[in-house]
């Protein structure tokens, strides 16, 4: 099939818009399913794990290949929770195009923003669906509106709804100047645009001529002469600012109704872009970070691929998701993982439809499909020709801001739960095990509430782990707010062979930018060899904290000076060097425990604003601002710290009787009040003790 038959797309929305729903009438109408899924009832084919059919949720993106009007179609459902925005993450990083779905009634909702922003920050070319046009308050215009004033998405209607709520019947197609109706959920059927809607579809139509005038000079000299404009024109030049991100259209459905999906996918094969659309992807050179390759979308470039996600099956083992770039991969031939130097050889390849799987013997550029037997890819790695390397941009993976005690009910299963969260920190980037030096327990970390929950649900259903769990518990982080230098001698003399490390180490704070590492060594005063001994002795220390036990943040560390001695030195005496010199400035830089604080979004009627806005104050909150969302309802932004947020959604639902949502997501580290750093350095004093 030609690359510009071919179409890989994501849809991605606010929880709840229908993302999952939608799909899986996608795959009934383009013959993939030969009956309807339902998300309610546990039976969507992309919702195929059972953490996502008990909460009726999508958590994990499932990638499936169908087909539509002699073109393929690849899918990425994403999911909607803020909890698992490392999953949109990842598909924005592989796909050329996006569905952005919204609720006819919820309109841009908190979790819409985020994606979109994600989408922008990958430059991905977009549509709009307005979905649940058959719900009670159904506001297509309204939508529309939100769509400009919040997203800033210069959105044009393509689609007309010919009624709404329970008199949704069928769609208004500006482009052709045609009307669809669904009879039944087989059956589309084109009629003459009825009388009623002549007037409102004269004015949009018009609209939209004039919007897509602005960009193509053929199409204003035809409206300026008042000429008939031929749809087929119209679309080619819609689809060249759609690939420009000039606008975005709009269209309008019901997926459960089955009603306008068929014209959705119309729509994604007449606008969104093929990989020849998108172009070259551009990488960096091995050996000089400076110099760049570009991959385009050929058989004849080199080899080229982004590995963006792993999936455990139980059936076949670990999947790796790839999109292939450049090139193409043959089963059986050896690629290269340049990030890790490592030679990998390719076993199986599938192409994948959610739970069922097609095997392929070579697949080729702009192809997304999983791999069977990587040993050593993981999320964000590049794979490419052995002669040909190059690396690609990484995955931006958001820092995990909640942790929790875990142990296994049965105390012999210490090893099998280390294995079993191993996989899990495999497949989610955004997920953290560790195990505690004084305390000897295991902490699991990740982003939010729900997040957490669903792995310790994972361990009980997929390794038949049952595990105890302690309170959930902020992630604090430690920072030095002053520059210090410090030197230490380390020196350990005993009869037979001693230790000895001498350094002088200036330490700034480093906003921002991590942990950097300067070496400004001359003349030898320390040897070549113990130079990455001090690097490691100094990251080893900040990951444990000093303070509270809490990992530093943004620390610069400029080796100045040093000695050494010729039989007592060696890589732990420096390591042990760097580590006690930086515990000792650190306690110096007039040092702060940070917290994470979270960008609070909630949506809430009228009536319970002032009860809202109350609660969040008492939260130690800060309100941002807050809009009209929706007649009767309002948006109020705010930030606060994350340890005041546990259980937040069972207050917000009892302040407003259950008609309140949120979203959340974490923003920046901050420093606490100093009363709270108190108490902190307080109860981690205390559990040493007690450690001991």
């Amino acid at each position: 099939m030609p690359l510009t038959k071919l179409r890989n797309i994501g849809i991605a929305a606010h929880i709840d818009a229908g993302k999952t729903t939608t799909t899986e009438r996608i795959l009934f109408y383009t013959g993939v399913n030969r009956k309807l899924g339902e998300v309610h009832d546990g039976q969507a084919t992309m919702d195929f794990m059972k953490q996502e059919q008990e909460r009726g949720i999508t958590i994990a993106s499932a990638a499936i290949t169908t087909k539509w009007k002699s073109h393929q179609i690849n899918i990425i459902d994403t999911p909607g929770h803020v909890d698992f925005t490392i999953e949109v993450e990842r598909s924005m990083r592989v796909i050329d195009g996006l569905i952005g779905l919204f609720c006819s009634v919820g309109g841009v909702e908190p979790q819409s923003e985020t994606v979109w922003n994600q989408a922008d920050r990958y430059k991905v070319p977009r549509i709009a669906c307005v979905n649940k046009m058959d719900r009670t308050g159904a506001d297509y215009k309204e939508v529309i509106h939100q769509l400009e004033k919040y997203l800033d998405a210069n959105p044009i209607a393509f689609q007309l709804p010919m009624g709404a709520e329970e008199n949704f019947k069928g769609v208004i197609n500006l482009i052709e100047n045609k009307a669809v109706i669904y009879p039944s959920e087989l059956e589309r059927q084109e009629i003459e645009i009825p009388a009623e809607y002549a007037e409102e579809v004269k004015t949009a139509r018009k609209e939209l001529i004039e919007k897509i005038a602005d960009y193509n000079e053929e199409i204003m000299e035809l409206y300026l002469a008042d000429e008939e404009i031929p749809a087929d024109l119209l679309k080619k030049a819609a689809r060249e600012c759609v690939l420009k991100m000039l606008f975005t259209p709009v269209f309008c459905m019901s997926a459960y109704k089955n009603k306008g999906v068929q014209d959705l996918l119309d729509a994604v094969v007449a606008y969104l872009p093929s990989p020849i659309d998108v172009g070259a992807v551009v990488g960096t050179d091995l050996d000089d970070e400076t110099k760049t390759h570009a991959r385009h979308p050929s058989e004849n470039d080199p080899f080229c691929a982004l590995a963006f996600k792993l999936i455990n099956d139980p059936y076949v083992g670990q999947q790796t998701f790839i999109r292939i770039y450049s090139g193409k991969l043959e089963s059986g031939m050896q690629v290269l993982n340049p990030g890790k130097n490592y030679k990998e050889r390719i076993g199986r390849i599938l192409r994948v439809k959610a739970k069922e799987r097609e095997e392929l013997t070579s697949a080729g550029a702009g192809e997304i499909v999983a791999l069977i037997g990587m040993k050593e890819t993981k999320t964000g790695d590049t794979l490419c020709e052995l002669k040909n390397p190059c690396i690609l941009e990484k995955i931006h993976i958001p820092p995990s801001v909640i942790e929790l005690k875990i142990m296994p009910a049965n105390k012999n299963e210490d090893e099998k739960l280390g294995f079993a969260l191993n996989k899990l920190c495999t497949e989610d980037p955004s997920f953290h095990s560790r195990v505690d030096e004084e305390s000897n327990e295991t902490i699991i970390a990740g982003m939010g509430e729900l997040h957490l929950e669903i792995m310790v649900d994972r361990l009980k259903e997929e390794f038949k782990i049952l595990v105890e769990t302690g309170e959930p518990s902020v992630a604090h982080r430690e920072a030095m707010t002053v520059p210090v230098e410090n030197s230490h001698k380390f020196a350990k003399q005993t009869g037979g062979k001693g230790m000895f490390a001498n350094c002088t180490i200036r330490f700034e704070p480093n906003p921002g930018k991590g942990f950097e590492f300067v070496n400004m060594i001359k003349g030898g005063a320390i040897p070549v060899e113990f130079i990455p001994s001090v690097k490691k002795g100094l990251e080893k220390t900040m990951a444990e904290g000093i303070l509270a036990g809490y990992e530093v943040l943004d620390v610069k560390a400029i080796l100045i000076d040093g000695s050494y001695h010729p039989v007592d030195s060696s890589d732990m005496a420096f390591q042990l060097c760097a580590s006690m010199c930086f515990k000792e400035a650190f306690r110096k830089a007039s040092p702060v425990i940070l917290e994470p604080v979270m960008k609070v979004e909630v949506n809430t009627p009228d009536d319970y604003i002032g009860d809202v806005i109350g609660d969040l104050n008492k939260r130690r909150g800060k309100i941002g601002d807050m809009r009209r969302h929706r007649k009767g309802a309002q948006k109020v932004n705010a930030t606060a710290p994350l340890s005041e947020m546990f259980g937040y959604a069972t207050t917000l639902r009892s302040l407003s009787s259950g008609r309140a949502n949120y979203a959340m997501e974490f923003q920046s580290y901050e420093k606490v009040p100093a009363e709270v750093q108190e108490k902190i350095i307080k109860a981690a004093e205390e559990k040493r003790a007690q450690g001991r």
